[in-house]
């Protein structure tokens, strides 16, 4: 990568760290992404409101190969002392992309100067955190005839300025599950003249073990119970509202679907038994992100080809990602550069991303643009 370039890179990056915004709410960062683009590049802009990508035309035009990046923040206050720390309060760049942005555009630096036998596009994307983002992006795929995209991810606990991949199931599918259930209330010296939501809730909670039992199911089945919120703090009213929220994950869509009806489906018949009223409520929705094998092979291929150390990852993370939603429209890989194995955390206050990573991010980048 050429110095300037990865100067510049490395400068935008700190500028995009001092400004985080969350997730549909990146006005500035997008704006600023287009800037720096058009100031240091003739590459054609495509703004789509909330994201944008930029274009190579090539003279050859093989292929149509399609590089993403994340550009929203996290509500986690920065605590740690940088030169370019976060301006705004109670935000902060705490996952990184501010670097695979920084990285994107660097790349978009260095093929607008040395060319690409094929038609290379930079996707910006919004929201991340949020699973919205991918999802509102998913339209460039077809719109744009993308033969193949690819992104990658910085990654704590992993070996420094290593590459990890992976083939099939890379993240799990999840999402926010709500069962909101309201009966009758009554005085609580009489509850049998209400009905009270808890005892419905409480088989629900008591019947998750079997649901996500691994005797029944393929792969890792979770459901995490992250609130239970009944009545309130009246000692004289029997309760009658209830929400029960959960996380429920799994490494296959087609298993995380089946948990969610099965919740679905005790929770309908608890309601009828006791008389409440039901409804669902869901948000933060991921979908399974899966890789393709030959797109996990080029990237091995990029690797020993160009000396990157790169090892397999033996196992999908738990935690969800939603580039998922493109890999069902087309070919693709994601995968990870190692930040270090004693490395502070993704999301905790100590982590910032790690400049040199860009330098390994544009170059990983630079030879699948050419696969």
């Amino acid at each position: 990568m050429e110095k300037k370039n990865l100067d510049l890179a490395i400068q935008l990056r700190h500028e995009l760290h001092a400004h985080p915004e969350l997730s549909n709410h990146e006005v500035w960062t997008k704006q600023h992404l287009i800037d720096f683009l058009k100031e240091n590049t003739k590459l054609e802009i495509v703004d789509r409101g909330r994201w944008f990508y930029a274009i190579y035309h090539s003279k050859v035009g093989r292929r149509n190969v399609a590089f993403r990046a994340d550009f929203d923040a996290l509500p986690i206050e920065e605590t740690i002392d940088l030169p370019y720390g976060s301006q705004f309060p109670g935000i902060s760049h705490k996952c990184g992309h501010d670097g695979h942005s920084a990285t994107l555009a660097g790349f978009a630096l260095e093929i607008d100067q040395l060319g690409s036998d094929n038609n290379v596009f930079f996707l910006f994307q919004h929201a991340e955190e949020t699973g919205d983002g991918a999802a509102e992006c998913a339209v460039f795929i077809k719109e744009n005839n993308i033969d193949e995209i690819f992104a990658w991810h910085n990654m704590s606990g992993f070996k420094h300025n290593t590459v990890f991949v992976i083939d099939g199931t890379a993240h799990c599918a999840s999402k926010g599950m709500t069962i909101q259930m309201e009966g009758v209330p009554s005085h609580a010296s009489e509850p049998e003249k209400g009905i009270n939501p808890s005892f419905a809730i409480a088989k629900i909670i008591d019947a998750i073990p079997g649901f996500v039992d691994p005797e029944t199911n393929k792969g890792i089945v979770l459901c995490t119970v992250v609130q239970v919120d009944i009545g309130a703090k009246a000692f004289g009213v029997n309760a009658s509202k209830g929400a029960l929220r959960m996380t429920i994950r799994a490494l296959y869509e087609e298993e995380l679907d089946r948990l969610q009806k099965n919740l679905e489906d005790i929770a309908k018949a608890e309601a009828e038994k006791y008389g409440l009223k039901v409804r669902f409520e869901y948000q933060d929705e991921f979908p399974e992100t899966a890789n393709y094998k030959e797109s996990s092979d080029k990237i091995r291929q990029v690797c020993k080809e160009k000396g990157i150390p790169m090892e397999e990852l033996t196992e999908a993370f738990r935690g969800s990602e939603d580039f998922g939603h493109y890999t069902k429209l087309t070919k693709g890989s994601y995968c990870y550069i190692g930040n270090g194995e004693d490395y502070p955390n993704l999301h905790s206050y100590e982590y910032d991303f790690k400049d040199d990573l860009i330098e390994t991010g544009v170059e990983l980048f630079k030879g699948l643009a050419e696969q």
